[in-house]
C-alpha cells in the first residue's frame, strides 16, 4: 500500500488574508484537506490591524474571525516563530516573521512541504527561501497547480462562496468579476473552461 503524502502547509500571509473572498476559500480548501494552514500572531495582528484601517471593519467582527481560525484549525498557530528569524538576510526584513513561521512548520512537520502563500512575491528573496527548503507563491497560481487533484474541492468552495451573503453594504458581484478584482485569473479561466 501506497504511503500517503501529507498535505502541504501553507503559511497564510496578512495580504492574502485581508481578502475577505481568498481567506475564506483558502480556508474552506484547508477545512476540506486540500493543505493545513499556518499563521502566528503577529500575521493575524497585522491583518486584523489594516482591515479595521483599511474597510473599517469592527475590531470585535476580526477577533471573531481569528477566534473560528483558532477553532478551525487548533494546529495552526506558530508559538515561537521569532527564534526562526535568525540568519535570514535577503528576504524584505518586514517579511522575516512571515520566513519564520514557515521555518517553524518546516520542524515541526518535517515530512509535509510548506510553502508561503502571498500577494508579494518581491518581498521574498527566492534563493534564500530555496536553501531553506521553502517557497513562496500566489494563490492564483497555488490554486491552479491544485486544479487536476483538487478540483472538486475548489469549485465546492467557490460554489458556497457565492452563495453567501455579501458583506453589509457591499453589492452580489458575479463571482467570475469577484475573482478577476482579486486576482485570481488562472483559476478564473479553469472555472470557465
Amino acid at each position: 500500500m501506497a504511503e500517503l503524502t501529507p498535505p502541504a502547509i501553507l503559511v497564510l500571509d496578512a495580504c492574502v488574508m485581508m481578502s475577505g473572498l481568498q481567506r475564506r476559500l483558502m480556508l474552506a480548501l484547508g477545512a476540506h484537506g486540500v493543505f493545513q494552514p499556518a499563521w502566528s500572531e503577529r500575521i493575524g495582528d497585522e491583518w486584523r490591524r489594516n482591515a479595521r484601517r483599511i474597510w473599517d471593519i469592527p475590531a470585535a467582527s476580526l477577533q471573531a474571525d481569528w477566534d473560528a481560525m483558532q477553532s478551525a484549525f487548533p494546529g495552526a498557530m506558530a508559538h515561537g516563530a521569532d527564534q526562526y528569524e535568525q540568519g535570514l538576510r535577503y528576504s524584505d526584513p518586514k517579511d522575516w516573521h512571515v520566513v519564520a513561521v514557515a521555518r517553524e512548520m518546516r520542524e515541526r512537520h518535517p515530512g509535509s512541504p510548506v510553502e508561503i502563500l502571498t500577494l508579494n512575491l518581491k518581498d521574498f528573496n527566492r534563493s534564500e527561501l530555496r536553501r531553506l527548503g521553502l517557497s513562496a507563491l500566489t494563490p492564483d497560481r497555488k490554486l491552479a497547480a491544485w486544479w487536476p487533484a483538487h478540483e472538486t474541492q475548489i469549485r465546492r468552495a467557490i460554489a458556497e462562496l457565492d452563495a453567501a451573503e455579501p458583506p453589509p453594504g457591499r453589492p452580489r458581484l458575479p463571482m467570475r468579476e469577484r475573482l478577476g478584482r482579486e486576482r485570481l485569473l488562472q483559476l478564473n479561466r479553469l472555472l470557465s473552461a
